[in-house]
C-alpha cells in the first residue's frame, strides 16, 4: 500500500496541488488588490488546505470549537510539528485569523507574495526597527477585531516533542488584554517532519485540539508569564504521550 501511495501521489496529487496552489495564490493576490483583504486573504487559503488534506486522504479530527466565542479576537499558541500544521490550522481551525510567519516564506513562488497581500506578518529579526515593524503589524491585526496565529516555539520541531515558547505573543496579549488559546497538534510530524522536505507524506491521521481559552487576570510581565505557563502546559497535555517532555530544539 505504501508504493500504491506514493504512485497516487506523484500523478495525482502533485499536479493537483501545484495548480491549486496557483489558482490560489493569484486569486488572494487579486481579491486583495480588489476587494475585502480579510476575506480574500482567508478563505481561498482555507479551501485550498483543505483540498491538500483530502486529495491526500489524511483523516481529520477536530476537538474544542465550542470553546470559541462568536466575534471574539484570540492569539492562538500552537506547537509546530511539521509542514502540515498550515494545512491543518488554516483548513480546520474555522477562524479569521493572520498568520505570523517567518521571513523565509517569502521566497517561496507566488506562496509568498499571496501571503503578503493577505497581510500575513513576516517575522523579520533583521535588526530591532524590524522587529519593532514586526509587533506594530501584529498589533495592528488585533485591534482591528482579527485573530492571529503563532507558532511561539518559532521553529518546526525534529523530534515530534515540544521545545521552549518565546514570549512575543504572550507579550501582545498582555498588552491587548486578549485571550490567548492553545492549540495542539497531532499527526503532523508523522505525516512530514522537516528531515523529510520534499519527500514522500505518509499516511497518518491529523487532530487538532482547541483548548480553553486562558483569560487575563491582569496587566504585566508577572501575568504574560503566567499565560504562556499555562498554554506551555494545556499544549503539551493534548500531545500524544510518545511525545510528550520537553526536547531542546538547536534551531530555536
Amino acid at each position: 500500500m505504501k508504493y500504491i501511495y506514493r504512485i497516487y501521489q506523484l500523478f495525482i496529487c502533485v499536479p493537483i496541488i501545484i495548480v491549486a496552489s496557483v489558482i490560489t495564490s493569484l486569486t488572494t493576490v487579486v481579491g486583495c488588490m480588489i476587494g475585502n483583504g480579510h476575506f480574500w486573504g482567508y478563505y481561498p487559503g482555507k479551501w485550498w488546505s483543505r483540498v491538500i488534506v483530502r486529495l491526500l486522504l489524511l483523516p481529520i479530527k477536530v476537538e474544542g470549537r465550542e470553546n470559541l466565542e462568536k466575534g471574539q479576537s484570540y492569539v492562538f499558541v500552537s506547537n509546530h510539528q511539521g509542514a502540515f500544521d498550515i494545512f491543518l490550522i488554516y483548513g480546520y481551525l474555522n477562524r479569521n485569523f493572520k498568520w505570523m510567519l517567518k521571513r523565509g516564506i517569502r521566497k517561496i513562488p507566488l506562496v509568498g507574495v499571496a501571503c503578503e497581500y493577505a497581510h500575513h506578518i513576516y517575522v523579520d529579526k533583521s535588526g530591532p526597527s524590524k522587529i519593532r515593524k514586526t509587533y506594530d503589524d501584529a498589533r495592528g491585526v488585533l485591534k482591528e477585531g482579527m485573530s492571529l496565529v503563532v507558532f511561539p516555539e518559532g521553529s518546526r520541531t525534529f523530534t515530534g516533542h515540544m521545545g521552549t515558547f518565546r514570549r512575543g505573543a504572550f507579550m501582545l496579549a498582555d498588552e491587548l488584554q486578549l485571550p490567548v488559546v492553545p492549540l495542539t497538534i497531532n499527526g503532523s510530524f508523522d505525516v512530514l517532519p522537516r528531515m523529510r522536505d520534499w519527500q514522500w507524506v505518509t499516511w497518518h491521521p491529523l487532530r487538532l485540539t482547541i483548548h480553553q481559552p486562558i483569560t487575563p487576570q491582569g496587566k504585566g510581565v508577572e501575568f504574560e508569564r503566567q499565560m504562556m505557563k499555562e498554554a506551555y502546559k494545556a499544549v503539551m497535555e493534548g500531545l500524544d504521550s510518545e511525545y510528550q517532555g520537553f526536547i531542546e530544539n538547536p534551531d530555536q
